[in-house]
């Protein structure tokens, strides 16, 4: 049977599982959370793109892999993290593999994009060798599938906050027109039963990139901060899941001369900053006691027309499979807890993509998760591929010209198939007062 067989029938059987569910007096959302530490010992190269790893002599913070997993009405999903470039699909299938108490279809792995971690593609240089370690690959994949299972043991009754809200502060820009960036930060905050915080979700659309891939650091860029800010004010374990930042979405470590303050103070100033707005967003939402919970998978095909990411995809050592056509295909989640709705991005979307999406999609709150279960490089409009010389870089490191319509199509359509999520409460309130106006 192929995957994309497997993922429709696994996509039928969950919506059919949730929608059954859904009023059961048995239902009871659980929620666990774990991570491990990633960070390679001995220190391996790290990757910023396309192209040949530079060597590193330090670390400043540690590189983790996350899991959250969320269970209610027998749907079970596991949401995660880890800090790297990206993460292709390939290794999140080794992962997947080795999770056997929850569907392939319903594990979520998502790259912070850090553009100083280990290269987990494969790129080959001028000659066809690459600075990729496989075995080390190999015991990230199941490091983080220890984390999964392990989130599964530690699975216990939750509830949840979510929230969405304009990140104040100096956190990030769009370095080719400074202010086409999406400034709103979602956030997904996992309760225990006494109201404990145990998991913060931050879902935001930057960069992290402060630190670069060429001052020998190995590290996990402001994501890092992020995470020890969240731990230390008490909201429980970070994860972080970058959003629409394609096209030139990155930290804002500029400093009064406008030129880049590339340090470690500056990673910890932008991810305090982020934490901390986060929080704040969060703080006065509502607890929803026993969110509705739904996971959907499908499989969209891109063709792969750049010469560049086809010969890429052809020498990687891990195998990326490119079919007859010289399509690759990927898996595409939506998952709908309580009242938001959360779509997975194989690669980095621009801003004008993720506004679009967002506006479509059926969430109060609406969730990008980029660079989850692919990470196929930039997707661009049609209109901007190749159209003029500040996208020349974007355009190259792109599938093709039709990468970003065939995903909104394809992924639309996939969500307009999908249940809605919930509505909550104060809307449901609010949609009655106005109709009263209206009478």
């Amino acid at each position: 049977m192929n995957r994309r067989l497997n993922l429709t029938r696994a996509f039928g059987l969950t919506a059919l599982t949730c929608l059954l569910g859904v009023g059961s007096a048995t239902a009871a959302f659980r929620a666990g959370f774990a991570l491990r530490d990633v960070t390679p010992d001995p220190l391996l190269p790290v990757s910023g793109g396309v192209g040949p790893s530079h060597p590193v002599t330090r670390t400043m913070g540690r590189l983790t892999a996350r899991a959250m997993v969320l269970e209610n009405n027998g749907v079970r999903v596991a949401i995660c993290s880890v800090d790297f470039l990206g993460f292709p699909g390939v290794l999140g299938d080794k992962v997947r593999a080795q999770v056997p108490s929850i569907p392939g279809t319903n594990i979520l792995i998502g790259a912070t994009h850090t553009h100083s971690a280990p290269d987990c593609y494969g790129f080959p240089d001028q000659t066809g060798r690459t600075s990729a370690d496989l075995a080390y690959l190999d015991s990230v994949c199941a490091k983080l599938a220890d984390a999964i299972n392990e989130a599964v043991e530690r699975l216990e009754p939750a509830g949840v906050k979510i929230a969405t809200g304009q990140a104040r502060g100096k956190i990030a820009y769009n370095y080719y027109a400074e202010q086409l960036y999406d400034p709103r930060c979602h956030v997904v905050q996992i309760l225990a039963a006494g109201g404990k915080p145990l998991a913060t979700l931050v879902n935001y659309a930057c960069h992290p990139e402060v630190i670069g891939s060429d001052q020998g650091i190995l590290c996990p860029d402001f994501v890092g901060p992020l995470y020890d800010r969240i731990e230390q004010r008490g909201a429980g374990q970070g994860i972080f899941l970058n959003s629409a930042q394609g096209g030139m979405v990155t930290a804002d470590c500029r400093g009064p001369d406008g030129k880049d303050i590339q340090t470690w103070d500056e990673c910890v100033r932008i991810g305090n900053l982020l934490a901390d707005e986060a929080l704040r967003i969060v703080n006065s939402a509502p607890i929803q006691e026993n969110p509705t919970l739904f996971c959907g998978a499908t499989t969209i095909e891109f063709p792969v027309e750049n010469e560049m990411l086809r010969t890429v995809v052809k020498m990687s050592p891990l195998g990326f499979p490119l079919s007859d056509k010289g399509t690759v295909a990927t898996q595409v989640n939506i998952v709908n807890l309580g009242n938001a709705q959360m779509l997975t991005i194989p690669g980095e979307a621009q801003p004008n993509i993720g506004f679009y999406l967002k506006r479509k999609m059926q969430g109060e709150h609406n969730l990008l998760l980029g660079l989850t279960n692919d990470a196929f490089g930039y997707m661009l409009a049609k209109v901007d591929w190749n159209s003029f010389d500040r996208y020349n870089y974007i355009t190259r490191t792109c599938l093709g010209e039709m990468t970003g319509e065939i995903f909104m199509e394809k992924a639309l359509e996939f969500v307009n198939r999908c249940p809605r999520p919930a509505v909550s409460r104060s809307s449901l309130l609010l949609d009655k007062l106005r109709r009263s106006e209206k009478d």
